[in-house]
């Protein structure tokens, strides 16, 4: 124990014993002479000189002088300042048989000596032989060393010796305890060097011991080695349950030790509903029965009146009772129980405590995606509403949010839009964004009449533009052009919005975007003619930004097509100086192109360019992707999926998304190369961005992101290497698409996944009119190593050529591993045919393997130096740009061949941890020889 007093004189220790030198407390008293720092740093040194000469002074000192001035070491240490020396006599500490003084050896170890550190050895040793000593309390300070350090190094020395203690049968429960704990750190740190064997079989009867302390940390360790071994611990459910109803049913007097403010056990209460959390519900009769009794009689026990005012009594209370409902909710099986959990929640929504309250509302997201509780989460609608106009904690307003969202059905959607839209006007700036994303969501999702999803998109814009997101917009504009129905309305209702003399620039692009598709719709009324239309949106033009200016000039050349008899007066505007010679290349671009398609295309050819544009094709929309990837996995959004009664999406709705080809971001490891099932875009759409952000249509069957895979930056050896990704499609990962299984279902659709195996998906998208079609092929390669000499060739048989012209525009033959490319058919049919072209393809995988790992050895230079030509190969100087780097050469000779082989090492210093780079001739040896190095550094 340490405490610091401040009188003015100098430094000294006082050792003060309370009976015996095992409860010896250890006071380290500063005296700074001087207030200013420059005083204290000149103390500082000077006890520092005073204790090095003490060290390197011919008298050998006792233990309790080394003692004493390595704990001011530490205290100075403590303090701020640079401990160079004293390392060794700490070390020399731990071989006393003091108990004070082999303390001060291990927390000196535990906070100063580094885990590269050239003692690490003698460190060990001194640990094993307190290990070995059976001596209870040594034992107990060498467990906590090793856990504060929590070293690889420290867990490769121990980590198979410290599960012997755990189990064995004379161990003390105090040692126990220790041992489980420890056992826990280093599994946490290095699970890979913490081996799985018969002791984990004994280590969960430890369930049962009588020492409740040891129970307790035996469930910490248990349900971290379960959640990634669940098999191995699976028994553990029925002996958790054993032990949780002997603590619900106890009385507080039965617990004495461990009964806190007349709760009993409330620790180990939690921990053993949290490892009952890692399992479904239990097979066994008899056990589910009692552990139905446990949960009943804590939700009893609930109800009752405290046992004492005092606020420990009921934060543990609380504790035992929420970690109970989050079990009911978690197997999601017991209808009574998910129903008496959601309304003992509910007389926590108006609790005085806001902590129970955020909790409450927290929990009823959960129980709202429950079957069997959703309709008595609605019974308490009008408590969160309240909530959410009075509450003062903006965290707990966020919460009631979420509850509200998850609640929602086709029977109280308008109140919960309107009331989220009220609270929109007066929300945090910081969700804002968020309350958009789940309105936007929700008007879609149980929208019957859609002339009422319009009006609510069109009021989230007016009130909270400068958060709605594209995807929000892009959304609104794929719905009704989805639905012939809504289009005049639409129109209609973005006219009248646009009227106002200061609207979004987000309303802007909406209604540039409905007009110039549908404005003929509403053309008829003398209040909306085409002029007056073009005026209104030419009267926004100036004000919007360049992106905005660019889907507006798009309209003006749609409303050619739509309105001949305005053509004049849009030439006009193309035409001027502020167009043609605009200072953005976009919009100059565009201006020139307009004004000549306008002047030299004739009717049809107009009609055709600038057709209306055609229904996107049905899947999820991609707002419901960016809200999950806002509130990140595991959030009530993710709730959406497991509902039972909730209906769809809406039917023809689909997203057109936001491409920039120059910032193509990376998606999750699991995303779908081809964007299979991400959020689509269409190309025929006016461009809304100069910078290459066009409402594109990409083809896609469901949602989830936009962009092909990008290999990740790994320069600090941390990120995850594509090599080890997932690659997640519509089937699962080890699915493999035959070409002739999904053949047929282009009869009745334009786009999807032709093939995929292991190494390529190949994707779909075609679009025709009359006797022409264009194709658009996709290659996605799923390794993480390039495709050299990629080439596809599309073949047709000489029957087939005289009925089939199609012309296939080249790929690039470099395939990057996780990257996309695009290859264009045009085709053309001359006559009926029967059967169908062949697409052969060809490549070869680089061979290049690389591998990211944790340094095992000291990194000495020439030590590497020495084991890389001891490897067989030249060691390459000057050759990399970065000289910390090795680069070494050779050849393999074999009787048949000859394999050439480079390899080069970038070690780094600071996270010890090496990036091996090895090519070879062939993919197999590159392989093999990685995996052989990496073990070797």
């Amino acid at each position: 124990m340490f405490t610091n007093v401040c009188f003015c004189l100098g430094l000294k220790m006082v050792q003060v014993a309370e009976g015996c030198p095992k409860h010896s407390v250890l006071i380290c008293v500063l005296f700074i002479s001087g207030k200013s720092k420059e005083a204290e740093i000149k103390r500082i040194n000077k006890e520092l000189a005073n204790i090095r000469s003490k060290f390197k002074g011919d008298k050998a000192l006792d233990g309790y002088s080394k003692k004493k001035y390595v704990c001011k070491l530490l205290f100075i240490f403590l303090l701020g300042h640079d401990i160079d020396f004293g390392h060794m006599e700490a070390v020399n500490l731990l071989s006393s048989n003091r108990y004070t003084e082999k303390q001060i050896g291990y927390l000196f170890i535990s906070v100063l000596v580094n885990s590269n550190s050239e003692l690490i050895r003698l460190i060990n040793n001194a640990i094993k032989n307190d290990l070995a000593s059976r001596n209870p309390t040594f034992m107990g300070l060498a467990l906590h060393c090793i856990a504060n350090v929590g070293s690889r190094e420290m867990a490769e020395a121990f980590a198979g010796e410290i599960p012997k203690i755990l189990v064995a049968g004379d161990t003390m429960d105090s040692v126990k305890q220790s041992a489980a704990l420890c056992l826990l750190r280093l599994y946490r740190t290095s699970p890979d060097l913490v081996p799985m064997g018969d002791w984990t079989s004994r280590v969960v009867h430890l369930l049962n011991d009588q020492h409740l302390g040891v129970v307790t940390a035996a469930t910490s360790l248990i349900t971290t080695l379960a959640q990634k071994n669940p098999e191995e611990f699976k028994t553990s459910v029925s002996l958790a349950v054993s032990r949780l109803s002997r603590i619900v049913t106890s009385a507080s007097t039965d617990l004495q030790d461990y009964t806190y403010y007349f709760v009993p056990a409330p620790w180990l209460s939690v921990k053993l509903l949290r490892l009952l959390q890692c399992y479904p519900p239990p097979e066994d009769p008899a056990v589910r029965g009692r552990l139905t009794e446990c949960l009943e009689t804590i939700l009893n026990k609930a109800q009752e009146p405290p046992k004492s005012k005092k606020v420990q009594h009921s934060n543990a209370k609380n504790a035992v009772l929420f970690e109970a409902i989050s079990l009911i909710i978690h197997h999601d099986s017991e209808p009574n129980l998910l129903v008496r959990a959601c309304n003992q929640l509910g007389q926590f929504l108006q609790h005085r405590e806001t902590n129970l309250r955020y909790l409450a509302l927290e929990s009823m997201c959960t129980l709202a995606s429950s079957e069997f509780s959703h309709e008595a989460v609605k019974t308490h609608i009008e408590t969160v509403i309240n909530a959410l106009k009075t509450e003062r904690d903006v965290s707990v307003r966020q919460r009631a949010v979420d509850l509200l969202y998850a609640m929602c059905d086709r029977s109280n959607a308008q109140q919960i839009v309107a009331e989220m839209l009220n609270y929109l006007e007066t929300a945090d700036y910081s969700i804002r964004e968020e309350i958009v994303l789940k309105v936007a969501i929700l008007a879609e999702k149980y929208a019957v009449d859609y002339t009422w999803y319009v009006d609510t998109i069109l009021n989230l814009i007016r009130i909270a533009g400068d958060y709605v997101s594209e995807e929000v917009w892009y959304r609104v504009i794929q719905i009704v052009i989805n639905r012939d129905d809504v289009q005049g309305y639409a129109a209609k209702t973005v006219f009248e919005a646009l009227q106002a003399p200061a609207c979004h620039e987000n309303l802007v692009k909406v209604g540039g975007y409905i007009l110039g598709e549908f404005g003929n719709l509403i053309a008829g009324d003398p209040r909306s003619s085409p002029l007056i239309q073009f005026n209104l949106l030419h009267s926004k033009f100036h004000l919007c930004s360049v992106p905005t200016r660019a889907l507006l000039l798009s309209t003006y050349i749609k409303f050619v097509n739509l309105f001949p008899e305005i053509k004049t007066t849009i030439q006009d505007v193309l035409r001027s100086d502020s167009q043609l010679k605009n200072a953005d290349v976009e919009l100059q671009q565009r201006a020139v192109e307009y004004l000549r398609l306008s002047t030299i295309a004739s009717t049809d050819i107009l009609a055709t360019v600038l057709e209306e544009m055609p229904p996107f094709p049905e899947r999820e929309s991609s707002i419901l992707a960016k809200l999950k990837k806002k509130k990140g996995p595991g959030t009530v959004t993710d709730l959406e999926e497991i509902k039972k009664e909730r209906s769809s999406d809406m039917n023809g709705s689909a997203e057109p998304a936001s491409v920039n080809a120059s910032a193509v971001s990376t998606p999750s490891p699991s995303a779908d190369l081809l964007g299979l099932g991400a959020a689509p875009v269409t190309n025929s759409a006016p461009p809304p961005s100069s910078s290459g952000s066009l409402l594109v249509d990409v083809f896609s069957d469901s949602a989830s992101a936009v962009a092909p895979l990008a290999p990740g930056s790994d320069d600090n050896f941390a990120s995850p290497d594509l090599a080890s990704s997932e690659v997640v499609s519509e089937e699962p990962a080890d699915t493999v698409h035959d070409a002739d299984e999904l053949f047929h279902k282009f009869v009745c659709k334009n786009n999807g996944v032709l093939f995929e195996n292991q190494l390529l998906q190949i994707g779909l998208k075609s679009e025709f009119r009359q006797n022409l079609g264009r194709m658009f092929i996709f290659y996605g390669n799923k390794t993480s190593t390039q495709f050299l000499n990629f080439t596809p060739t599309v073949i047709c048989s000489d029957d087939l050529q005289s009925s089939l012209n199609l012309q296939t525009k080249p790929v690039d033959p470099t395939v990057d591993g996780g990257a996309q490319v695009q290859q264009v058919v045009n085709i053309e049919c001359v006559s009926d045919f029967m059967e169908a072209p062949i697409l052969n393809i060809q490549f070869s995988p680089k061979q290049e393997v690389q591998n990211i790992f944790k340094a095992k050895h000291p990194m000495d230079a020439e030590i590497t130096k020495a084991k890389i030509i001891g490897f067989g190969s030249a060691l390459l100087e000057e050759v990399d740009p970065n000289p910390a780097n090795f680069v070494g050469a050779g050849i393999i000779h074999t009787k048949t061949t000859q394999i050439g082989c480079l390899l080069r090492l970038e070690p780094n210093l600071q996270a010890q941890m090496y990036r091996l780079t090895l090519r070879t001739s062939k993919e197999a040896v590159s392989q093999r020889l990685c995996e052989l190095l990496s073990e070797q550094f």
